[in-house]
């Protein structure tokens, strides 16, 4: 082949530092548009962002020379620093070391957007650990739970 071509989509997982309830309604729509912003800054699609006061949803078209590693470093980096920068909520914001990453086919686009979109009434039902762990399951990701929460 002459060309690379690519379609390297990931829906991110993470939490905030100690999952501290701090994306409240105030603000959550800041903190969407600035992961969205750092991405694109650097060079990453955000297809939809989301999620509730202690963790983020995001689907996110990464380009082909970024490893997820790198790509969740920048937006979880640049991300925090722009909150505390803005100030949008008191005390210092964090997130938490660790995330999951885990990829995505183009057909299943429309459902991990309307998933992502639907965190707030999903969560009225259930934990974001339990969440968690079911994708991890779900995907195959073998794990020992004394490590997954830090």
């Amino acid at each position: 082949m002459a060309s690379t071509l690519t379609q390297l989509l990931y829906h991110g997982i993470w939490s905030t530092k100690d999952r501290a309830p701090l994306i409240t309604r105030a603000i959550e729509e800041n903190v969407w548009k600035i992961l969205a912003s750092v991405a694109t800054h650097n060079e990453i699609h955000v297809i939809r962002a989301g999620g509730i006061d202690d963790h983020v949803h995001v689907l996110m078209r990464i380009p082909k020379t970024m490893s997820v590693a790198d790509a969740m470093r920048r937006i979880k980096g640049g991300s925090a620093k722009y909150i505390n920068e803005e100030r949008l909520c008191q005390g210092r914001f964090g997130w938490q070391d660790g995330y999951g990453a885990f990829s995505v086919s183009a057909s299943s686009v429309p459902a991990v957007t309307a998933y992502i979109a639907s965190q707030r009434d999903h969560h009225r039902m259930r934990g974001f650990q339990d969440e968690f762990l079911d994708f991890l399951e779900k995907h195959g990701v073998e794990y020992d739970e004394r490590y997954v929460w830090g």
